[in-house]
């Protein structure tokens, strides 16, 4: 499988807010269908978040997480990565309650705590959609991404008692130390799954030489391991790129990045899928299918 590379679609997440395009899906309906295209377009991993359907706030509420995976799960064979970042600021409770009730196989792990702030989209809203949308971006200015060593531990047992599998959030350098104690105490199974998330403000900047750092690192201190890449805003499709030649994997989709290009919103997740693999495709890769990701990732379906 040298040439293939897994292409994640993270659908709708829980930064990105309405009034910032008219594009994000957050109908359980409007999900399930842009999910579906994103895999009939090349991703074999979807990332999966739940929204409150008549007003697009984000939620953790697993009755309506599980109606998004039963409505992918009918029409595709993509692989589905439940999150347990869920909306910010909610407790390790809410966050893990998706994983005993669905099983997934592929789940989010938050690998640290970190400063994580995304108020400065506050100040491009002019006249936001809903009335919740300004005050949860602009709390942000005094949030903490809370992952301790405890919640981490609770989070990696309870995937493992569901056999899911944990997929390892890195959001800056010194996360990839936590993952490795982890690994030393023994309660992390097979092999050590990382999704670098560069870009975030409070996180490390999306810069290649920050990539090739964050690689090596993670190369010294746990040997080998499956890694992809997913940067925030303009500096997707070029660290993307980046990690698809240095051997990585990606992630795309408007979780991430709203946009295809400068001033150009994407239309669609499957839009963004689409160009991802256009670009693999011209550096001789080919999109690994969703039971090619699993056998890549060391997971059952």
């Amino acid at each position: 499988m040298k040439n293939k590379r897994v292409i994640t679609c993270a659908l709708t997440g829980a930064v990105h807010i309405p009034s910032m395009s008219p594009y994000l899906p957050i109908t359980i309906e409007e999900i399930i269908q842009s999910g579906v295209e994103a895999a009939e377009a090349g991703a074999s991993v979807l990332h999966v978040h739940a929204r409150i359907p008549e007003t697009g706030e984000p939620t953790n509420d697993p009755e309506l997480i599980g109606k998004i995976v039963n409505g992918i799960r009918k029409e595709s064979n993509a692989v589905l990565c439940i999150t347990t970042g869920g909306k910010l600021g909610s407790t390790t409770a809410e966050r893990l309650a998706a994983i005993p009730a669905l099983h997934p196989e592929l789940a989010s792990c938050n690998a640290g705590s970190f400063n994580f702030n995304v108020s400065g989209i506050a100040e491009k809203i002019m006249n936001p959609k809903y009335d919740w949308e300004i005050p949860y971006v602009e709390k942000t200015y005094d949030n903490i991404f809370t992952n301790t060593f405890k919640g981490i531990e609770e989070y990696i047992l309870t995937m493992n008692e569901h056999n899911t599998k944990p997929e390892f959030e890195v959001y800056d350098v010194g996360m990839i130390n936590n993952i490795s104690y982890f690994v030393n105490k023994g309660i992390i199974k097979g092999p050590v799954y990382i999704q670098f998330v560069m870009g975030i403000t409070g996180g490390i900047p999306a810069t290649v030489e920050n990539l090739v750092f964050l690689l090596n690192t993670a190369k010294n201190a746990l040997g080998n391991f499956f890694w992809s890449v997913g940067a925030a805003g303009k500096a997707q499709f070029e660290l993307t790129t980046v990690a698809m030649i240095l051997g990585g994997n990606v992630r795309v989709g408007l979780e991430d990045n709203l946009y295809l290009g400068k001033g150009q919103l994407a239309k669609s997740n499957a839009e963004t899928v689409q160009k991802i693999k256009g670009i693999a495709e011209s550096l001789g890769y080919e999109a690994a299918s969703p039971d090619e990701a699993r056998k890549m990732l060391g997971i059952n379906k």
